[in-house]
């Protein structure tokens, strides 16, 4: 039996301390009391974080972040956030990221401009490049016709090269003609020219 007394008295003190929090849309009052019938000396409100040292089904003994301690009414503290601190949080966590966010454009405008710059650059070296590449495709088709047209006039010969061989052998051929004729002139005259 003395046992048991033992473990009942003792109980409060082995059970770890949790945290609870007050819930929406409410003031709760903190009393000196623990049957909480004396005046509240301080209002809590929704959403404020208690540590819960003992618990009972009627009441609550808490201590405050504070280190402040005194007796609450049991049934308005419960053990998840209430909607209001989780918007709060949500809220606040938004504007932080929201900040961040910002910082880090500010930090990435100077580089962006620069990339900006570069991308400018690499459009306008694409476009010269391509420039380029049409070129020389044109000459690319220009070489291979010249080529082409080469196979078609290998074995002949330019006509000013063909019209001047007729010459020289129109001249070559008067000229040995007017020889031969002197020649045969001279055979039958007996070496004298005659005309």
């Amino acid at each position: 039996m003395r046992l048991v007394f033992i473990v009942m008295v003792l109980a409060p003190l082995i059970v770890a301390a949790e945290t609870g929090y007050v819930t929406d849309k409410l003031i709760l009052g903190l009393h000196q009391a623990e049957d909480t019938s004396d005046r509240a000396f301080r209002s809590l409100e929704s959403g404020q974080a208690v540590e819960i040292l003992s618990r009972d089904r009627n009441y609550a003994h808490v201590q405050l972040p504070d280190g402040t301690q005194g007796y609450v009414k049991a049934a308005y503290l419960v053990y998840e956030k209430p909607a209001k601190l989780i918007v709060a949080e949500a809220q606040a966590e938004a504007a932080r990221l929201a900040s961040e966010l910002e910082e880090i454009r500010q930090a990435f405008s100077g580089p962006a401009a620069t990339i900006e710059a570069l991308q400018q650059k690499s459009a306008d070296l694409q476009a010269q490049l391509d420039d380029r590449t049409a070129q020389l495709a044109e000459i690319g088709t220009q070489n291979d016709d010249l080529r082409s047209r080469q196979q078609d006039y290998r074995y002949s010969l330019p006509l000013s090269w063909v019209a001047g061989a007729i010459g020289a052998c129109l001249i070559a051929g008067f000229l040995c003609g007017l020889w031969w004729v002197d020649q045969r002139s001279r055979k039958r005259h007996g070496g004298i020219r005659i005309y």
